[in-house]
């Protein structure tokens, strides 16, 4: 698998799992294996992250699989909460991990590291969250990385909004880096 493939092919899958083809395309198709179908055609992707999902509810040996560590991106223009929580990180759960300050860098960082998943602060002065939420959501190449909006204690109803938008979760900023870690394992659906 190519590095910061985040989507495979039923062909990639079949030769990860030591499978025809056509049986992953029976797994699809009967929904154990999740994933989308490229419009206008029959082909079908996988994310890795379903794919590791699946083998480990299957007992599927994952050595196949080489995705490395899980990349994360922090986008906050507030270089000192960003670097504290970009260090918790990489000691405590081994991430990679990469910070970026503007809309542009983000955009940029994204093309060329190919996070998994991106927490974004939505009480930066220099990111419009929601632009590069829309835009992350509207981009084949990106539209698999899950969005962690880092905020201040949301009442329900500004939680339901933002998921609505297109954010996969949300964490409080000032939450220990264990809860941070939690909330990323669960958007990546990851199981260690």
């Amino acid at each position: 698998m190519a590095k910061g493939k985040n989507v495979l092919t039923t062909g990639d899958v079949a030769k990860i799992c030591h499978v025809a083809p056509r049986t992953v395309s029976k797994w699809f198709d009967n929904g154990q294996l999740k994933g989308y179908r490229i419009p206008g055609s029959k082909d079908r992707r996988i994310p890795v992250s379903e794919l590791l999902r699946f083998m480990k509810v299957h007992n599927m040996p994952t050595a196949g699989i080489a995705v490395g560590k899980l990349r994360v991106l922090i986008a906050d223009s507030n270089d000192t909460s960003s670097m504290a929580l970009a260090e918790s990180l990489k000691n405590k759960a081994d991430y990679d991990v990469q910070t970026v300050r503007s809309n542009f860098e983000t955009g940029a960082v994204i093309e060329k590291f190919a996070p998994h998943v991106l927490l974004i602060s939505l009480l930066s002065n220099g990111i419009d969250a929601a632009d590069v939420c829309k835009w992350i959501r509207s981009n084949e190449d990106s539209e698999t990385i899950k969005i962690v909006a880092l905020t201040n204690n949301l009442s329900n109803l500004e939680a339901t909004a933002l998921m609505q938008k297109g954010y996969d979760g949300y964490v409080s900023y000032s939450d220990d880096v264990i809860e941070v870690v939690k909330r990323i394992e669960e958007v990546t659906a990851i199981i260690y």
